[in-house]
């Protein structure tokens, strides 16, 4: 029995990690539940997984869930550094990075320090510190299984290969504004953004899938995860979000990964792996799939993918930089404080002012974070 540790329990990945564990009781439990502000539904998972423990890192909900929880045997902790220690608990098997942003990256660091395995759902952890975090998997000999849906299908694709790669086909939707001009692109809306065509994800990740820094954040993480130089990262718009991505090899030959689009089967994958569980989950009808379309990305309308690719070049701590001016601009816009195409004027704006550290340490990284929000908050 798999004990696992959900960072973000109540996030979209979270929720379906639990359909995945509700699916197989007799291989998965919820060892730890965690959240940061969506309290009621903390409650609601702990009174149906009965974790060992929960943490609200929220400290102002953390007597609302003690009272909740009271009638059960379940630890009930709270605070940033509180999720640190519970994913160190050695009855914990596995952690699913799920929580939001550059807050997942203190626990995913103190997971690997404690030997545990990481099905990694936190593409700011890559993101932000993807050097930092390979040199501690090695030194700690953590594997780190995908959980993105596009870098568990590459993550598949070469299973059982021995030859090098040479290109990663990493595919996107393109969003709700893929056909949008730039001149409708200046009047989008944070409602029009949150309606994803094809995956159903928390607003954060939605948001960077519609200016397409999601899918500059995925370049980042699979070079860390795969070994690979930007220049063999081939984006590919496929709008029907069928072809999960893909790997070209020295012969060139392809190997792809399809299926629905449903994020419990790489969640799946990566708590079973190198087993594959048997679900209920949706198939693939064939005979309905009668148009795969492949396009070029545009970075002159979505200009946030052609900056992702600029952090990943200038390296250092550059990544952390365009993570955290995302991070402020991403809300600002949800909240009408910012417009679309604004939010990549200010990254570009605040990677250009940020201190450049060619070798970033982990207090680096904290530092340019804080640095970088206060560059994009003053630029809004």
């Amino acid at each position: 029995m798999k004990q696992i540790a959900i960072l973000g329990s109540t996030g979209s990945i979270g929720t379906q990690a639990l359909q995945v564990i509700a699916e197989h009781p007799d291989r998965f439990e919820a060892r730890v539940l965690t959240a940061n502000n969506r309290w009621q539904l903390l409650v609601e998972q702990a009174r149906r997984f009965r974790p060992a423990a929960v943490v609200i890192a929220n400290e102002m909900h953390y007597d609302t869930v003690k009272a909740a929880l009271d009638d059960l045997p379940i630890a009930v902790y709270t605070g940033a550094e509180a999720l640190c220690q519970v994913v160190q608990s050695g009855e914990v098997d596995m952690v699913l990075t799920a929580m939001v942003g550059f807050a997942g990256l203190p626990p995913t660091i103190a997971a690997i320090k404690a030997g545990k395995p990481i099905a990694l759902a936190n593409k700011e952890t890559m993101v932000v510190a993807g050097e930092l975090i390979n040199s501690l998997c090695r030194q700690y000999q953590v594997p780190i299984l995908p959980v993105d849906s596009e870098h568990s299908a590459i993550f598949q694709s070469i299973i059982g290969e021995v030859s090098p790669i040479e290109k990663i086909i990493l595919t996107a939707s393109g969003g709700p504004f893929r056909t949008f001009t730039r001149e409708q692109l200046e009047s989008v809306t944070p409602a029009m953004a949150l309606k994803h065509p094809n995956w159903d994800m928390g607003a954060k990740i939605t948001i960077d899938s519609a200016s397409m820094m999601n899918k500059g954040f995925e370049v980042i993480e699979a070079k860390w995860l795969f070994a690979v130089e930007p220049e063999r990262i081939q984006v590919v718009v496929h709008p029907q979000s069928v072809v999960h991505s893909g790997v070209q090899f020295a012969d060139g030959a392809v190997k792809a990964q399809l299926g629905v689009p449903d994020m419990r089967v790489p969640i799946q994958l990566a708590f079973s792996y190198p087993e594959r569980l048997q679900s209920s989950f949706d198939r693939l009808d064939w005979y309905t799939m009668h148009d795969l379309t492949f396009e070029r990305p545009d970075t002159e309308r979505f200009r946030c993918l052609a900056l992702a690719y600029e952090a990943l070049h200038r390296g250092g701590n550059a990544p952390c930089i365009v993570n955290a001016a995302n991070e402020i601009v991403n809300r600002a816009f949800l909240e009408g404080k910012c417009r679309f195409l604004q939010m990549a004027d200010i990254i570009e704006k605040t990677l250009d002012k940020a201190s450049f550290i060619t070798s970033p340490t982990y207090e680096d990284y904290l530092a340019t974070d804080k640095e970088a929000r206060r560059i994009a908050t003053s630029l809004l």
